[in-house]
């Protein structure tokens, strides 16, 4: 693919969100001295999102300690690697999606798929980059036939995704589907009912949004997906 059609199939993504224009104004885009903060409506987790990280430090101790895991029964269950997460270390925007698919799985980076081009574009739609933000999954490794990861291999990978949000301490987290955002808000609600609020977890603003792979099957809701990124603007763009 050309230069020139790449940037008719993004300007075509712009169109299919309803976006009128873009700004290059970089005010929202600086990163200093920005604190979490929440706005629209906040619902408060008590005591969710508090669980004790598997270790400190950087990114790197978790990985380390991670290590070639074999805690569950996916590492039985071909897998072929691990897959950790990829992007910046101090980001101030997260995303969080389900666990790796069968590209990921072989290239060891999350979200390189389909999905994972879509979820570009969605990042470049608020005029950030793929490197300037970090993607992690709730699972590290690919359930077979990409099937959703169950109870027990969740209970046993969440703690190093916790420990990754608190190296990282990123200012808004955004979870992507049902899955991610269920998992996160130990939540029984559609990703329908839980998306369009703003939660506090972990000492970020959570924002669940639909999937980028349910989009690709459901192009409609890519207007939703866009209201929910302009919210996350917003809080990224916020002093408080």
């Amino acid at each position: 693919m050309t230069n020139r059609d790449q940037l008719s199939a993004h300007l075509q993504w712009f169109k299919e969100l309803g976006v009128a224009g873009v700004s290059r104004e970089s005010a929202w885009r600086e990163r200093e001295d920005i604190t979490a903060t929440n706005v629209g409506e906040v619902t408060p987790l008590s005591s969710k999102g508090v669980e004790q990280p598997v270790t400190g430090g950087t990114l790197q101790n978790i990985r380390n300690e991670l290590g070639d895991c074999t805690r569950c029964k996916l590492h039985e269950l071909g897998r072929k690697q691990i897959v950790f997460g990829t992007g910046d270390e101090q980001a101030k925007l997260m995303f969080v999606g389900e666990a790796p698919g069968r590209d990921e799985d072989i290239k060891g980076i999350p979200f390189v798929g389909r999905a994972g081009q879509l979820l570009t574009k969605i990042i470049e739609s608020i005029d950030l980059s793929r490197e300037s933000v970090y993607i992690a999954n709730v699972i590290k490794c690919r359930p077979p036939q990409n099937r959703n990861p169950e109870v027990d291999e969740v209970e046993t990978c969440q703690p190093f995704l916790f420990s990754q949000i608190d190296a990282i301490k990123p200012k808004v987290i955004v979870a992507l589907g049902t899955f991610a955002a269920q998992t996160l808000l130990e939540s029984s609600e559609t990703i329908s009912r839980l998306r369009g609020n703003v939660y506090e977890y972990r000492g970020a603003s959570l924002i669940p949004t639909f999937h980028p792979a349910f989009l690709l099957r459901s192009p409609s809701r890519k207007r939703d997906v866009w209201e929910d990124m302009k919210k996350v603007r917003e809080l990224l763009n916020s002093s408080g």
